[in-house]
């Protein structure tokens, strides 16, 4: 009797822990994470590769183990996968709705990876993987975030700053996630790079194109960090192109902003400043105080005029306009007046 009791629990606790596990059909929706990923017929030590799947691919799982996972493939052929190297679509649905939240939104920069590196769902090191991006692979820059890198546990209590981690938001074969900064390298576009050597060129924006000899030549807002890491950009530029002498000039320049990206621009016509329909830019910024507020510019012609301020970094009000600007019978301020190309 007692033989039979032990093999009894021995078959409940094989079924409850071994069996169902490995049985149970969930039908569940999951994602490839690595770039190549290999479908296996077995989770035996000998087994036969059926095929490959690529990042992004999405498969039905149709079964569990501890470590892996019976998916569907074409033609109603199964096979086997690590769990370890799928997204579950939960958390897939959060890096779809990641991606949707830059709609809208300029990108500030453009670059590539330069290793392989994980794409994460938030800006940190143990955050979900969402894929693997390639070595090269382009992507857009949408944000920068500067946060404290994790306690190393090995090392000695008296080792000093533990340092910090600097993020990216970025755009990548259509997925949307967090890039520790240091595995990107900004590509400067080749018109402006001579303007980038000495200074830390972090975004680039264009304001609008003119033609020269048939080509659009674009002409850029420009921002940089100069020295430290915590603010997005303290120094921005304005490129505009002078067609006589086929060649870009500064038409604007301003330092000691405590800037956060992103830069936003817009083109419109507003009389209050300009009769002309116009590039406009806003930059988010903050005070002494800690005060959020955003700086709104317009580029007129060649030239470049701050127009006024708005509170907070969320509203798409235009500043209202300085009554002194304005004089009665007039339609354009004085600064207004048409400048030519230099």
């Amino acid at each position: 009797m007692l033989v039979l009791l032990v093999l009894v629990g021995a078959l409940a606790v094989y079924v409850r822990f071994v069996y169902l596990p490995a049985h149970r059909v969930t039908g569940e929706a999951a994602y490839v994470l690595p770039r190549t990923l290999e479908v296996v017929d077995t989770t035996a030590e000998i087994r036969s590769v059926l095929g490959r799947l690529q990042a992004g691919d999405q498969v039905r799982v149709v079964a569990r183990t501890a470590h892996w996972s019976k998916v569907l493939l074409p033609g109603n052929q199964t096979g086997w996968v690590e769990t370890k190297y799928l997204l579950d679509a939960a958390t897939y649905r959060r890096g779809e709705t990641l991606l949707k939240s830059l709609e809208g939104y300029p990108h500030q920069a453009a670059g590539h990876t330069s290793t392989a590196v994980n794409l994460r769902l938030e800006p940190a090191r143990d955050s979900i993987v969402l894929m693997e991006l390639a070595p090269n692979q382009a992507l857009d820059v949408f944000a920068r975030r500067t946060v404290d890198r994790p306690v190393d546990a090995s090392a000695p209590a008296s080792a000093g700053s533990r340092g910090r981690d600097v993020w990216y938001l970025v755009r990548a074969s259509q997925r949307a996630g967090w890039v520790l900064g240091r595995y990107i390298d900004l590509d400067v576009p080749a018109g402006i790079s001579i303007y980038a050597e000495g200074v830390n060129m972090v975004a680039w924006l264009v304001l609008k194109t003119v033609e020269d000899g048939g080509k659009q030549v674009p002409e850029y807002l420009v921002a940089d960090r100069i020295g430290g890491d915590d603010l997005d950009f303290n120094h921005i530029r304005v490129f505009t192109w002078w067609v006589k002498n086929h060649k870009y000039v500064t038409a604007y320049v301003e330092s000691n902003l405590a800037g956060h990206f992103p830069i936003t621009t817009k083109e419109m016509t507003d009389a209050n400043y300009y009769a002309q329909p116009s590039p406009y830019f806003r930059l988010r910024l903050t005070d002494a105080d800690g005060r959020k507020y955003q700086k709104v510019y317009g580029l007129f012609d060649t030239v470049v005029h701050a127009v006024g301020t708005v509170d907070g970094w969320d509203s798409d009000a235009m500043p209202a306009p300085a009554k002194e600007r304005r004089p009665a019978g007039r339609r354009r301020v004085p600064w207004q007046r048409h400048r030519g190309r230099r």
